[in-house]
């Protein structure tokens, strides 16, 4: 099976909205602002500055990641793979293309809001060199430790 990472396209819209509701209501709940940025992604995250990438597995899209620009600052976020195809590292694919993504519009660093019950998908963000910041105000409900990763090393 080849993955293939991909940029956002308008025919895997509502991909990009089924993986993130699909993913948020098996561990946590569909906040308000998710709803609107998942309804909204081309005036929510697109037209932000923001990128959207999908993980294509045949003709099926079967994950997703985002990097959000908010005031400057961008966020990993919106990563969603579906569960026939966990397990295949596509998790990791996607994050190497938001890392590369960032390096190329020139980002001093990255960031990313999780939840401490996600074990799996912090140590992934580990191996990937992010590391504990202090929370502040996140917009998530679910959102208990933020990471953030060095760009310029």
């Amino acid at each position: 099976m080849e993955i293939q990472i991909i940029e956002f396209e308008p025919q895997y819209r509502d991909d990009f909205k089924m993986l993130n509701v699909e993913w948020l209501q098996k561990y946590f709940a569909v906040e308000p602002f998710d709803e609107h940025q998942l309804s909204n992604p081309e005036t929510e995250i697109l037209d932000k500055g923001g990128r959207i990438f999908f993980a294509k597995a045949d003709d099926k899209i079967v994950g997703t990641a985002s990097l959000l620009n908010e005031h400057g600052e961008y966020e990993v976020a919106k990563m969603a793979v579906t569960e026939d195809f966990k397990g295949h590292g596509i998790g990791s694919l996607l994050m190497n293309r938001c890392i590369e993504e960032a390096k190329k519009l020139g980002l001093k660093k990255l960031i990313l809001i999780s939840n401490r019950s996600l074990i799996p998908a912090l140590t992934m963000y580990e191996k990937f060199g992010f590391r504990e910041v202090s929370l502040g105000a996140v917009p998530y409900e679910r959102g208990n430790i933020k990471m953030e990763l060095d760009l310029r090393t």
